[in-house]
């Protein structure tokens, strides 16, 4: 969720109405003037559409009270979303309240957040106490650089958008993939590029987003998407994507697997294999995760609530599947099962929107949160059921590197990942806006065991969701592919209510 779109996605002159879909009704929601809801009232919805529409009507209308009342009320239902923490605390600071502002900042600074406050307008009307000072460098030490990891290499600067990096381990050598030219090349750990794959060698290669390694059997799969970016873009190939197999020692085309271009905008983002060489590829603009089934691709995932899908990670044993929600935060999907779940954490000491790369690493998983600030990668130990977070230990935060740090691939037990993603110099339609600023692209290392026998940050202590019953599991796959109705629910009314 980015709340900067929500703000800015309309404005109603006089007052609007809301159809109050939360509760039951006998033939229709029942419209009610939004303009008259009290803070009880606000409570009472739990449907994040309709929250986020009235965001933008109590913006457009500069009612500050009802605005803070809906954010926060967003913010319960959304605890993993950093975007929403700091709009809320906006919101408080431009209704002068001094009090809830500085205690959300503080239970921010509890979570990681970092920021500087100390000349920023916005917060004008809280300036000029103790307290406030106390705020702002509170938040101003989360900005502190920690860890050990440091850049690896570089890769060349130019108009190759580099996205994605992988690891063959034979040959000792890293794959990283580019998003303008839909090649992949091979590179040794001094950075030196050696051209592996082209489009023009017969794949029909289009942008190349993701990358994954199954050394035991000498593959590798590529996502690929004839997306607007890359330079052989034709008109015949839009809505295009697809996973190709190649044979990873000579890179020979195997196989292409593509979905229907005729059922709207698509494209894989991310990818993964796991135990036994099964690939799971991740649709981020349409939030459906699908595998690979003999010569098909079969949707496993799917849920409306979704809202924008990013990296993956299998368990060792392969019962796992564990994908990250850029605004909602961690899920799993128990394969054995078929059921979905969000990953239990307490959201007062952890923040797992925002994140990017998912890694497994010997029963723990590794996250590249982009989205957070400071950006930062981070270990999370599992619960013995894998389904919650007990504690998160930090391996590199603020680092001076990081500039959008975006996916990775583990060589041992090091993380390498690329740290300066630069595709906030693309324009719309694809092109460098200014080639002057492109920069060589640094590739990340950070070890994976930092710290390893420390306690970290504890993230235990949330009740368990319900979870969906095998039997209810087994049905949910039957009529529908989707997953995650009950994972991602929001909270039931009361009797009464």
């Amino acid at each position: 969720m980015n709340i900067k779109r929500l703000l800015c996605c309309g404005v109603l002159l006089l007052s609007f109405s809301v159809a109050m879909a939360d509760k039951p009704a006998s033939n229709a929601p029942v419209k009610r003037d939004a303009t008259t809801f009290t803070e009880a009232d606000v409570q009472e919805i739990t449907s994040i559409p309709v929250l986020q529409r009235m965001v933008a009507g109590y913006k457009g209308l500069g009612d500050l009270q009802r605005l803070s009342w809906t954010l926060a009320r967003l913010s319960q239902l959304n605890p993993d979303s950093a975007d929403l923490r700091m709009a809320l605390a906006l919101s408080y600071a431009e209704l002068g309240d001094k009090s809830k502002t500085y205690d959300l900042l503080l239970k921010m600074k509890d979570q990681g957040y970092g920021a500087d406050l100390s000349d920023d307008p916005r917060f004008e009307k809280v300036y000029g106490t103790e307290a406030w000072s106390y705020v702002v460098q509170a938040l101003q030490m989360n900005l502190n650089p920690f860890g050990e990891g440091s850049v690896a290499f570089e890769l060349p600067k130019g108009d190759t958008l580099f996205e994605s990096i992988a690891w063959d381990p034979k040959r000792k050598k890293f794959l990283v993939g580019s998003v303008r030219e839909g090649k992949i090349y091979l590179a040794d750990m001094n950075g030196k590029l050696t051209e592996f794959i082209s489009p023009a060698d017969g794949s029909g290669l289009w942008s190349v987003y993701a990358m994954a390694v199954d050394a035991d059997s000498d593959l590798l799969y590529v996502a690929s998407t004839s997306s607007l970016y890359f330079k052989g873009f034709r008109q015949e190939d839009f809505n295009k994507t697809g996973i190709f197999k190649f044979k990873l020692s000579t890179g020979k085309l195997l196989e292409k697997y593509l979905l229907p271009s005729t059922q709207g905008t698509r494209a894989f983002s991310s990818i993964t294999v796991g135990k036994g060489g099964q690939v799971f590829a991740a649709d981020g603009l349409n939030n459906q995760i699908f595998t690979i089934e003999g010569d098909k691709l079969k949707l496993v995932v799917a849920n409306p609530k979704l809202t924008s899908l990013r990296g993956m990670a299998v368990s060792d044993d392969g019962n796992m599947l564990y994908f990250a929600d850029y605004g909602l935060g961690l899920f799993g999907a128990d394969l054995k099962t078929g059921t979905g779940f969000a990953v239990e954490h307490d959201t007062a000491t952890l923040v797992l929107g925002g994140i990017e790369g998912l890694y497994w690493y010997d029963g723990n998983l590794i996250a590249i949160e982009n989205g957070m600030s400071p950006q930062r990668v981070i270990r999370l130990s599992l619960s013995a059921d894998g389904r919650g977070v007990t504690k998160m230990m930090p391996l590199d935060v603020a680092n001076p590197a990081f500039e959008l740090p975006t996916y990775g691939t583990m060589v041992g037990k090091d993380l390498y990942y690329i740290a300066n993603s630069q595709k906030g110099l693309y324009g719309q339609y694809g092109d460098v806006t200014d080639e002057s600023k492109l920069k060589p692209v640094k590739i990340f290392k950070s070890d994976m065991r930092f710290a390893w026998g420390e306690n970290g940050i504890s993230a235990g202590g949330m009740k368990p969701a319900r979870q969906a019953t095998p039997e209810e599991g087994r049905e949910m796959m039957r009529t529908r592919p989707t997953m995650l109705d009950e994972a991602t629910a929001p909270p039931r009314e009361k009797k009464g209510e």
